[in-house]
């Protein structure tokens, strides 16, 4: 058996490099010499962390010395991208959550849930997309997978506790967790503020075309609010329907179980409170503090910008609230804290890796010039069809999303987008806004997005499983962004297309 497994590793191995160098031929080095490098680097990674043919948080760290060995950065600047502030906003709120699981308010908290929403598969997946989406169009993406996750997270367990199915719980939890990621980068698109790319857009279109009319948050919003709530019903269809087929079933069956088990649970404990206490702090820190824009006169001031403290970050808000938990005292577990090391070790720690080699190929890719060999082929694009364009560039940025950052690749292609829309004779907004929009949709692989990475993190998903519901969420993206863009467009922004 172990032989068997060993000789697939190999074919794997050696079809990632027969790739990898077809791949440096056909990559043209003219202009970018290193683009070729790059793009056989990422091809090589790609294949081993969706065949893991090793481990992925040892594949995550190639860049480190692939890099240097072929000139696309020196070691110090590679090193550099493992130590992203994302990267400890996700070690905070891991062992944030960590903290409400070690008090069991968890339990709680997930018997409350399910007495709410009913305790039917889908409509448990429905209800957590719905919510996540809902923090996600005010807050950070990443931070509202960090509040809405290990609630899910209880949810799973309080259910292992009672379905002896495994094949039903591993499918439940695949479908809870990717709804999760894939509702906070949805509900993103939906207003100004929701995403990065969003907020680049609009400094750059403003920049670029300060003779057009401007856009503003609430005719953001007539366009992005439909984009996100059509696409976040249809998302949950094709994950519930679809890709993992959701029984219609009550997990529990006895509608008085809930209220027992509740009541079983007694009054809130200390330890309950306290762990509960420390990660609504966090949440309400990383809900108040930016600042929201909702027209030139009127703007809702976070607590950064009143108070001065520009400087602290979500990831400082993680670290130093999840820091409090390994001071506060237990009373259930006597001397000893909320948190203790022997669990906080517990916690996924390769996955740290696996957002620095995610972070480190964005870097590669702008260093070697790939990013810019790609966004050049929009600035060649040849047909008579504006919506034939707006399917290309959905398509390209959806794609190409999957393995760099949203916010560089935006950054990138909406200055090309906007000379291209000059030579082809069209509105500028029709090819940089749905580009805007697509660059949130890439759903495949957990280096894609923080969101899809933090998820991966819990144990429940499978590289495999998320890039199968991604591609076709990733498919889905395209038609609903097109779509629905292209019936309203001359609504909200007055543009015949």
């Amino acid at each position: 058996m172990i032989n068997k497994l060993l000789k697939t590793k190999w074919v794997y191995a050696v079809l990632a490099l027969v790739l990898a160098f077809t791949c440096y031929y056909f990559v043209p080095s003219e202009e970018y010499p290193q683009a070729p490098i790059m793009a056989a680097i990422v091809v090589v990674m790609a294949i081993f962390w969706i065949f893991e043919v090793v481990p992925i948080a040892i594949t995550s760290l190639f860049p480190i010395f692939l890099f240097p060995l072929f000139g696309i950065l020196d070691t110090k600047t590679t090193a550099l991208f493992f130590g992203k502030e994302i990267i400890f906003l996700f070690l905070g709120g891991l062992m944030l959550a960590q903290g409400i699981q070690n008090s069991n308010l968890h339990k709680r908290i997930a018997l409350h849930i399910v007495n709410i929403i009913g305790s039917k598969p889908a409509n448990l997946v429905l209800g957590f997309m719905v919510a996540t989406a809902g923090l996600s169009m005010w807050i950070s993406n990443t931070a509202s997978v960090m509040v809405m996750m290990p609630i899910g997270l209880s949810i799973i367990e309080e259910i292992k506790e009672v379905k002896d199915s495994k094949k039903f719980l591993s499918k439940f939890a695949v479908a809870l967790m990717l709804g999760i990621a894939y509702a906070a980068d949805i509900g993103g698109m939906a207003t100004l503020i929701g995403t990065p790319p969003n907020l680049v857009f609009m400094e750059m279109y403003h920049e670029l075309f300060p003779e057009m009319p401007t856009i503003g948050f609430a005719q953001w919003m007539m366009m992005g609010l439909p984009i996100s709530i059509t696409f976040l019903f249809t998302g949950w269809l094709l994950m519930t329907k679809v890709i993992f087929r959701m029984p219609k079933i009550q997990v529990f069956k006895n509608k008085n179980l809930i209220k027992n088990l509740l009541n079983d649970l007694g009054k809130l404990r200390r330890d309950e409170l306290a762990s509960g206490l420390v990660f609504l702090s966090a949440a309400i820190l990383w809900v108040t503090g930016s600042d929201i824009t909702l027209s030139e006169s009127f703007t809702i001031h976070g607590w950064r910008s009143s108070l001065g403290l520009e400087m602290v970050s979500d990831a400082s808000i993680a670290v130093v609230t999840s820091l409090l938990l390994f001071m506060i005292p237990s009373e259930d577990r006597p001397q000893e804290m909320l948190l203790t090391w022997s669990k906080a070790r517990e916690l996924p720690w390769g996955i740290l890796l696996l957002f620095g080699g995610g972070f480190a190929i964005a870097g590669g890719f702008n260093s070697s010039g790939l990013s810019n060999l790609i966004g050049s082929l929009f600035a060649n694009l040849d047909t008579d069809s504006p919506v034939l364009i707006i399917i290309i560039v959905c398509f390209v940025l959806t794609f190409l999303t999957e393995i760099t950052s949203n916010t560089a690749t935006t950054n990138l292609v909406l200055p090309i987008l906007a000379n291209a829309s000059a030579v082809l004779g069209l509105d500028p907004r029709i090819l940089m806004i749905p580009a805007t929009l697509s660059a949130s949709c890439a759903f495949m692989m957990p280096i894609a997005s923080p969101t899809q990475a933090i998820v991966f993190g819990s144990g429940h998903v499978k590289i495999k499983q998320m890039i199968r519901a991604g591609i076709l969420f990733n498919l889905l993206g395209i038609v609903i962004v097109t779509g629905v863009f292209y019936l309203l467009a001359k609504f909200v922004f007055g543009i015949v297309i």
